[in-house]
């Protein structure tokens, strides 16, 4: 019996290894035969703007071959594999602590360059420069390490969802913190739709940033906004540098999730209609929250944080307060007029009225550098919560099947096939029955 045990151990073991050597040479040679691929007709919208900004594009090819070697070159020693799982606990918390002392140096060193009372900033960030500098040293050795922990320990949430073959899951996660592309997000300026997308390079500050905006809006006639991201489904995943660790385990679940989904209908359809869109950002947004949370859970229960109260269980304010802003239902109310605004035909009208309420955002403490079709286009598709998806009947039907599922995984396998409002309503219709 114990013989068996061993032999089936060791066949998921190797199982394990080999999907994942198998998984990056295939993306190695994907990504070579990619680079020899057609380029879209000329007279598209994105052909057109992808000239106009060919010297500010992000540079996926070099990012996806050094990514992929740097995680082919640690999975071939994973030395987590040989560390106890309270030491690879106390190696990541150590790890995050590490990057939020990385980002304390960088926000002193760089208030002290924008304050005008500073002579010699310099001279002033002399010692923080240099202390910078040696952290960043230490933070590229652990980086490897800390990555194939929080993968790892993602990877048994997700089987713990339901999410395995074998005890494996597939895809296999993989992440890496990584300075991320600035997105450029274009809409039409007589609706709010998401109809073109492009990475730029990392690092544009915000001045450039605008002069890309003003370039596409005045030449093609559309609305414009550059953007952070806070991750993106290339494989591995890129996401962003922070120290917290709830959000770090949510996106990257979420991440994995655009990479479950690929393969499928959901996931090979997300570019072709703004519903798949919203639909498949959605889905990924309720399984981040919810295997990052098993994951925090399962491995940092001293970090796990309270469940959102619902809204039954909020305290109404007293009548002598007054009531407090709520970003969420404001942008909804927001893009609900904008909405209509523009159902109307009326363009400038709406413009004139996003702009007074980014106004009234910043106001109260929200920095939006601007809210235009473009930025509901792009936040709109995160539906999973009230919001820039305003009145769009996506996100809460989305939610309703995720009600209706017994459990994470039975309800991504039933949203997996679909990519229509309609599609869901159906599947919402048959699940009644």
């Amino acid at each position: 019996m114990a013989f068996h045990h061993r032999l089936a151990e060791h066949l998921r073991v190797s199982l394990k290894w080999a999907i994942r050597r198998w998984i990056l040479a295939l993306l190695v040679a994907a990504l070579l035969l990619g680079l020899a691929a057609e380029g879209p007709p000329p007279a598209k919208l994105d052909t057109q703007v992808g000239r106009l900004l060919a010297g500010e594009r992000f540079d996926f090819a070099r990012w996806e071959t050094e990514a992929l070697l740097g995680k082919l070159a640690h999975l071939l020693i994973a030395p987590q594999r040989y560390m106890r799982e309270q030491t690879r606990h106390d190696f990541f918390l150590v790890y995050l602590r590490l990057v939020g002392e990385i980002q304390r140096l960088e926000w002193e060193i760089e208030r002290t360059y924008t304050d005008p009372q500073v002579q010699g900033p310099e001279a002033a960030t002399l010692e923080w420069r240099a202390q910078l500098a040696r952290l960043r040293e230490i933070e590229t050795a652990y980086q490897p390490l800390a990555e194939a922990i929080l993968e790892e320990q993602t990877a048994c949430a997700l089987v713990d969802e339901g999410f395995g073959v074998l005890g494996q899951e597939f895809p296999p996660v993989l992440s890496h913190f990584t300075p991320l592309p600035l997105m450029l997000v274009v809409s039409p300026r007589d609706h709010i739709e998401d109809i073109f997308d492009l990475s730029l390079r990392h690092g544009l500050d915000v001045p450039h940033q605008v002069v890309i905006e003003v370039q596409v809006g005045t030449s093609f006639g559309v609305s414009s906004l550059v953007t952070g991201i806070g991750g993106m489904a290339a494989y591995p995943a890129m996401l962003l540098e922070s120290s917290a660790l709830d959000w770090v385990a949510d996106v990257t679940a979420h991440e994995w999730a655009h990479h479950y989904l690929t393969p499928r209908p959901l996931g090979w359809n997300y570019d072709t209609s703004p519903a798949a869109r919203t639909i498949n950002e959605t889905v990924a947004s309720i399984v981040g929250r919810e295997a990052g949370r098993r994951m925090v859970a399962r491995y940092y229960p001293e970090f796990l944080p309270p469940e959102p109260a619902s809204e039954e269980a909020e305290e109404e304010p007293s009548p002598s307060e007054p009531p407090a802003f709520d970003f969420r239902a404001e942008m909804r109310q927001t893009r609900i007029w904008v909405d209509a605004l523009l159902a109307q035909g009326k363009i400038e009208e709406a413009e004139v009225y996003m702009e007074e309420r980014r106004q009234e955002f910043v106001a109260h403490g929200y920095a939006i550098r601007k809210l235009n079709q473009a930025y509901f286009a792009f936040h709109g598709a995160y539906a999973d919560e009230p919001g820039a998806a305003g009145a769009d009947p996506i996100g809460p039907a989305v939610q309703d099947l995720r009600a209706r599922s017994p459990n994470l995984h039975t309800f991504v396998a039933r949203v997996a096939r679909v990519t229509t409002l309609a599609e869901l309503r159906a599947l919402l219709s048959e699940l009644e029955k």
